[in-house]
């Protein structure tokens, strides 16, 4: 994430001066403390979204706070610390800003409620949980308070809450360059992804050792839910809102297996191809004979080994 410029400073002002600390019209039993932290560099972030929603919300709830970010690590920051205060934290932006507010809430026994503006390239997490776009119903969303569990995972002890993953997709967002991110969003993967097929890159074989069991594999996914890269289904039988994880992992790689696969994917059929393994699972080791990319929730997270597991425990998420 790239510090906001002098124009996003300026929005943060003017947000905070509209949004700021608001008394609204909520009696006081229904009042609640709504911090909203948005990330001006996610793809898709619209300022007058944020406004409107803010703006809703103002009218019924007591207390409304916008804050802009402007580094990187600044959502975990604020959600970690112990002065924090709010009933509910509203997170706009991408995926990889709503794995940083899980990083922050961390080990607390009573963590904020979450909810979610969608922006970001992809957004996995609302295509999964089908939340609204529109400023109307994500304010009428969150008045609503309607809370499901959501469930994480741990690789290396970092939360995940859609999927860690090693072998192509990984090396393909390690690199990705930002400004054809920025440019093309979701193709911008697709269109890298193909450059490393054709490379002829051979990487290591993976082992993932789950439950007694070792699977040889050239692309490991471990995923929280059943959705990747968007609206696509990767694992009918995951939910975020339940508990356990699930692994799917591609025997081969090469260009017509991740061209077949790909196709797959896009139809809903991936997990019944012969190219690849599903299993359930609380708890695996991903290895390699030489370090092979991982990513967790469409960000770098260096090579291999991976130890994931299932989070314990859940972070009470507002949903439709």
């Amino acid at each position: 994430m790239r510090p906001a410029g002098p124009e996003l400073v300026r929005g943060a002002a003017n947000l905070g001066a509209g949004a700021g600390i608001a008394r609204g019209a909520g009696n006081s039993r229904d009042a609640r403390r709504i911090l909203m932290i948005a990330n001006p560099t996610a793809g898709g972030f619209n300022a007058g979204t944020l406004e409107e929603v803010a703006a809703r919300l103002r009218t019924g709830l007591h207390e409304v706070h916008v804050q802009l970010t402007q580094r990187a690590g600044e959502i975990d920051a604020i959600c970690a610390d112990p002065a924090l205060k709010a009933d509910v934290v509203v997170i706009a932006g991408g995926d990889g800003s709503i794995n940083e507010a899980i990083t922050g809430f961390g080990d607390r026994p009573d963590p904020p409620a979450l909810a979610v503006i969608p922006f970001g390239t992809a957004n996995v997490l609302a295509q999964e949980l089908k939340l609204p776009f529109k400023p109307q119903k994500i304010a009428e969303m969150i008045m609503a308070d309607r809370r499901k569990p959501l469930h994480y995972g741990l690789a290396n002890g970092h939360p995940f809450v859609l999927m860690a993953s090693a072998g192509a997709d990984a090396e393909a967002v390690h690199a990705i360059p930002l400004d054809l991110k920025r440019r093309f969003g979701k193709l911008a993967y697709v269109l890298t992804a193909l450059k490393i097929a054709f490379s002829g890159r051979r990487g290591a074989d993976i082992d993932i050792t789950t439950e007694g069991e070792t699977i040889r594999c050239r692309l490991a996914v471990i995923t929280n839910g059943k959705c990747y890269g968007g609206p696509f289904v990767i694992c009918p039988q995951a939910s975020v809102t339940e508990p356990g994880l699930h692994l799917v992992a591609l025997r081969r790689d090469d260009i017509a297996a991740c061209l077949w696969a790909g196709l797959s994917l896009a139809l809903g059929r991936l997990h019944k191809t012969r190219n690849v393994i599903t299993r359930p699972l609380v708890h695996a080791e991903i290895r390699s004979s030489a370090p092979v990319a991982a990513q967790i929730d469409g960000d770098p997270f260096g090579m291999t080994p991976l130890i994931v597991e299932a989070a314990d425990h859940a972070i009470p998420f507002i949903a439709p």
